[in-house]
């Protein structure tokens, strides 16, 4: 039923600007539907962008629909936007469509029941949904542009726009877009409308319905054409030029609180890159216009027809132009959003809002498409951690029994390998991005709520709604705390109903991170996408292998056929060397995972020959002579072997031994400046002669096979350190072993994504105090963590 503001707001939640009060709807409505994300995101006032469908339906083939839907949505959410995009499905008019939503609409692309949906249609579709028929739209310009502002959205980010045909003046055909645009106060972005419509007239038509026609300099001085999407250059002025989104966003919240009732048009030129040459494509237009007319086709059927046969005249360069202008026009309406939230959020304080640093980790900062430092690819989930306590009968027992009730302190936190890891990230100073799936639960909501609250970049979480839960940890701790048993639900992440390409690949290729860090919660098979994307993008790669039985995911049998593919990488590791193959550049085992990894490496590389070659005993000595019997006494020796073998696929290994501190194992390339450093033979366990000078200094301890000619694979020599923990923790201090070793990681590849924090030892140095710090707290990891960078 129709409503009244007041009423709209007090019953669903969404807030409209005044001007909307009187086309505000009620989404208890069966046939309309607003998603949660963005009735909160609107009420809330944060950035929203509108996306049409009918550029999905009837504009690209499946499933390369499916995956510019992807994309455009992740480039909303990479420029600090919620993108919501509109539809029909199964009659139901639906704003902020779900993943799966989506899949399902535009896998009926081309069927005779998904039509085109503009104004005219809305009540058609939906009251055929009522009586029993229930169809499948994509909404056009005009539809969209209803649906967004009933739900109370103020951008909508597009390709094209419909104009005036030509000959409109004896014809009367206009598009619907325009008239639409002349009633509803949406911004829209668009690259202007096709060279074979009449642009002047369409800027006439345009003017009369009251839109503000606006095109954006893009790096040009003076007037600028109207662009004529796919060309810069339309012929035809624009009514202004704006410099900004800035100005762009400022010209809306004007208009939007001088309760205009029409729109404003922003158009968005093709880069000049992307640009085709304006007599091509005035040609290939006036050949596409003349065989419409041949066969008689207008009306709808027009566009559709006119758009097919520019594609084929001009062998298909126009596909390509199209996906780059829209996404284009996607990032910059989005940027227009995120300016016009800040002008409303500071009218809604009647003051300039400067954030203190306090109140600033309490917002998510939208961060560039190139902002991001660190992308982690993991788990969040609630944790359970349950403390045992023993009671009077049982002081003796330092362990809980086995099948029966144990009393324990019980307590929640907010947990997950990925999310403890991005945390520590974060809290170090790294711009961090965390890629995760929640379930549409109540825990799901509290991860992400609690993640914006710490000022977490959130844009990377997605909510499953295929029915999986929220992940969740329940660890059962002894009374010291440390753990005997965890029981763990990450079934979540084994979500593959949405491929890799669509979920997850644009937002590595978007935002372009440094590092990525991916946890041994993927399948196996998603993990190997992970580090093919994530290489592609030029990030480095560091692994946490989370448990023993899921470490070796990383070295799955079912990889073997994927290598070549894998261990290809666009990022400069000069200063690292590999004895094999390089699956990823850093790895953060624990003792025993370590081992479970070095177990699963199968065949024999130059470098896992060369260990093979030296007796067991032989090389068992060498390293704890190596470490010296103060440092070998407490740790895991087979652990450090292990760390050895692992160096034929991972060229950095910092094995963390728990109360024994951690292990330091690097292959080192020729030219590394630590095998002629003096201050560094000590921790040098081996080398090839030929890689130092003569004069330079010899480790203590020579493998003899070295001496004799050993390849060693690419490996110039290895670095094996021991770092013991800086300062012991007291037992009966430890509050929490949860989240430990996922600080360190975090801390470790944020100082070396942003350079801070010196050198890996001075790393190493500082992630252990952060480790610490995690134990002495409640939380998966401390906030003290971000007093250590500084």
């Amino acid at each position: 039923m129709f409503c009244t503001r007041r009423r709209l707001v007090r019953s669903v939640g969404i807030a409209q600007h005044p001007s909307a009060a009187r086309r505000c709807y009620s989404s208890r409505l069966p046939f309309f539907e607003v998603s949660e994300e963005v009735r909160e995101a609107v009420h809330n006032k944060k950035p929203v962008v509108a996306l049409e469908t009918t550029i999905y339906t009837h504009g690209f083939p499946y499933p390369d629909n499916i995956a510019l839907s992807s994309v455009l949505e992740s480039v909303v959410r990479v420029n600090g936007g919620v993108p919501a995009t509109v539809g029909i499905l199964n009659g139901v008019a639906k704003v902020g469509m779900s993943p799966e939503e989506i899949i399902q609409l535009l896998e009926t692309a081309g069927s005779s029941n998904t039509v085109k949906i503009s104004r005219r249609d809305l009540g058609y579709i939906c009251g055929s949904g009522i009586a029993g028929r229930k169809m499948n739209g994509g909404t056009t310009i005009a539809g969209t542009l209803v649906l967004a502002h009933l739900a109370g959205i103020k951008v909508f980010a597009t390709g094209g726009l419909g104009g005036v045909h030509k000959g409109g003046e004896n014809s009367m055909d206009i598009s619907a877009d325009l008239t639409e645009l002349g009633r509803t106060p949406l911004a829209l972005v668009s690259s202007g409308c096709k060279s074979f419509l009449d642009i002047p007239r369409t800027l006439e038509y345009l003017e009369t319905q009251g839109v503000g026609v606006g095109t954006f300099a893009d790096g040009r001085d003076g007037s600028v054409d109207f662009p004529a999407f796919w060309t810069r250059e339309s012929g035809t002025r624009s009514p202004t030029t704006i410099a900004s989104e800035k100005d762009a966003a400022a010209m809306l919240y004007a208009q939007l609180n001088f309760s205009i009732s029409s729109g404003l048009l922003f158009a968005n030129p093709i880069s000049e890159e992307q640009s085709l040459p304006k007599s091509l494509m005035d040609q290939a237009m006036a050949e596409a216009v003349s065989d419409a007319a041949d066969r008689g086709i207008t009306g709808s059927d027009n566009t559709p027809f006119v758009l097919s046969r520019i594609r084929k005249i001009t062998s298909g360069a126009t596909v390509a132009a199209n996906k780059t202008l829209v996404e284009r026009n996607v990032a910059r309406g989005t940027k227009v959003a995120v300016e016009l939230a800040k002008l409303e959020l500071n009218d809604q304080s009647s003051t300039v809002h400067h954030p203190t640093p306090d109140t600033a980790t309490k917002t998510t900062t939208p961060q560039s498409e190139d902002g991001i430092d660190v992308l982690v690819a993991g788990s969040a989930a609630m944790d359970l951690s349950c403390d045992y306590i023993p009671s009077s009968t049982t002081q003796a027992s330092t362990t809980p029994s086995l099948k029966t009730s144990n009393p324990a302190t019980i307590s929640h936190s907010l947990g997950g390998v990925g999310q403890n890891v991005a945390t520590a990230s974060h809290y170090a100073g790294a711009r961090t991005r965390l890629c995760s799936l929640v379930g549409d639960d109540l825990p799901g909501k509290a991860i992400i709520a609690e993640l914006e609250a710490r000022g977490m970049d959130t844009t990377g979480i997605q909510v499953s709604h295929s029915g999986s839960s929220t992940a969740q940890y329940v660890a059962i701790n002894d009374r010291d705390k440390d753990l005997v048993l965890a029981m763990a639900d990450m079934a979540i992440l084994e979500d593959t109903k949405l491929p890799f390409s669509t979920r997850w690949a644009p937002s590595l290729s978007l935002s372009k991170p440094k590092w990525a860090i991916l946890d041994g919660n993927w399948s196996a098979t998603t993990l190997r996408e992970w580090i093919q994307a994530a290489r592609a993008a030029g990030a480095k790669i560091a692994y946490e292998p989370v448990s023993v039985e899921k470490s070796t995911r990383l070295l799955h049998e079912d990889w073997k056929t994927h290598l070549d593919t894998l261990l290809q990488t666009k990022a400069d590791h000069s200063t690292q060397a590999s004895g094999g193959s390089r699956l990823v550049d850093l790895a953060a085992p624990n003792a025993l995972e370590a081992i479970a990894l070095a177990g699963a490496i199968s065949g024999l590389d130059a470098w896992t020959s060369f260990l093979s070659s030296i007796p067991p005993d032989t090389l068992k000595d060498h390293v704890q002579s190596h470490l010296g019997p103060s440092s070998s006494a407490g740790l895991n020796i087979d652990a450090a072997l292990a760390s050895l073998k692992l160096l034929s696929r991972i060229p950095l290994v910092l094995t963390k031994c728990g109360p024994s501190g951690v292990l330091h194992v690097e292959s080192l390339a020729a030219g590394d400046a630590r095998l002629s450093d003096p201050e560094e033979q000590r921790h040098i366990l081996t080398r090839k002669l030929s890689s130092a000078k003569a004069d330079s200094p010899r480790p203590r301890f020579v493998v003899p096979e070295v001496e004799e000619g050993s390849t060693m694979g690419g490996i110039a020599g290895v670095y094996l350190r021991h770092y013991p923990v800086p300062e012991e923790v007291e037992r009966e201090k430890v509050v929490s072993v949860n989240g430990v070793g996922d600080t360190f990681l975090g801390i470790v590849v944020a100082g070396l994504a942003t350079g801070d924090g010196g050198d890996l030892r001075g790393l190493v140095e500082v992630a252990q105090r952060g480790a610490a710090l995690t134990l002495l707290s409640g939380d998966s990891v401390s906030l003290e963590v971000r007093n250590l960078m500084r």
